[in-house]
């Protein structure tokens, strides 16, 4: 039989893949979860390789002997070095469309928790007090803010369509996209730098490349209006972490509100958990049930498509097939 191995995963088993591809001949092994050692033993043996969030650098790609592809669970690539898995011909694939809308209305939640102050006021309540337990300047209606978009692929595009239903001006910056686009979906296309100027509240959605790292730093803070809210559900390295507990911590910064982080999980004792204008989630805006089916389910058939040959979906690193796992198959 050919090998599957799943490099790490958070689902209780692995039988949603297993129901996919035993039945043509394809034995899915998964590994312990940060298990290095494990893992590096076991690549030079996979046919295929399922990753979630273990590293994939070339040290662990240069394992792969025989690998024809690898998939990522999920929409972000950032654990997978690209240019490794170029340099040795594999294929690397992504699932670009789960999760749109869980990551949207996540969005919205995080938006409306820090402009309502929802969190604040919950556990006000449910501590025995009543009342406002910020000042009404932290009470933020919308309709009155002017909203920044770092990013307008699927996920951006859906929080804009989502957030324009509250009736706040809307900015968008992108460098991909259209502003026919833009402009349709009611906002209005400009540069980083106008978005972070003229934006009450800024919300990250663009992917973790190099040209993003650090792309919310010490100077774009700085060009930020006073007390503006930042919103990132997007990757954790798209925001210098000590310039935004630095940000938070005068001031400068009003609140953050997020579900990713660098590095995850942040340490026990990490200043910014300390901070009361900070909501932190684990990683989590992704969750549903019907996302996990859906991940699960079209990684599983992108790996089908490679065992048979076929052309290859969402493929992110320029490998565009399988015509020479083909030769390599009858040689």
């Amino acid at each position: 039989m050919s090998r599957l191995i799943v490099t790490d995963y958070t689902f209780p088993t692995l039988e949603v893949e297993q129901r996919r591809l035993t039945p043509l001949g394809i034995a899915v092994e998964g590994v312990k979860a940060g298990e290095r050692a494990e893992l590096l033993a076991k690549l030079p043996t996979a046919d295929f390789v399922l990753t979630q969030f273990a590293k994939l650098d070339a040290e662990a790609i240069d394992c792969m002997e025989k690998a024809r592809v690898i998939v990522r669970y999920g929409i972000g690539v950032d654990n997978v070095d690209l240019e490794a898995a170029r340099r040795r011909g594999i294929p690397v694939c992504n699932v670009p469309d789960y999760c749109i809308d869980e990551v949207a209305d996540h969005t919205l939640a995080l938006v409306l928790s820090a402009t309502r102050r929802v969190v604040e006021n919950a556990n006000f309540v449910s501590g025995g007090k009543w009342g406002l337990p910020v000042p009404v300047t932290d009470m933020r209606c919308l309709k009155a803010m002017t909203v920044g978009v770092v990013g307008f692929g699927r996920i951006g595009r859906e929080v804009a369509s989502r957030l324009s239903n509250f009736k706040c001006r809307l900015l968008v910056s992108d460098p991909a996209a259209k502003a026919a686009d833009v402009e349709e979906a009611g906002c209005e296309l400009t540069s980083l730098e106008n978005l972070l100027v003229n934006s009450d509240l800024v919300t990250l959605h663009c992917p973790a490349i190099p040209a993003t790292r650090h792309l919310i730093n010490f100077d774009t803070l700085d060009a930020m209006k006073p007390g503006a809210i930042l919103v990132n559900v997007a990757r954790g390295n798209i925001v210098d972490t000590s310039a935004m507990y630095e940000a938070l911590k005068s001031g400068k910064l009003g609140f953050a509100a997020l579900d990713v982080f660098d590095p995850e999980p942040p340490a026990p004792d990490h200043p910014a958990l300390a901070l009361k204008n900070v909501i932190l989630h684990s990683h989590i805006a992704s969750a549903s049930d019907e996302a996990v089916l859906k991940l699960r389910s079209d990684a599983a058939a992108i790996v089908a498509l490679c065992n048979e040959g076929q052309p290859l979906p969402n493929i992110v690193n320029g490998v565009t097939g399988p015509a020479r796992f083909a030769a390599m198959a009858v040689s």
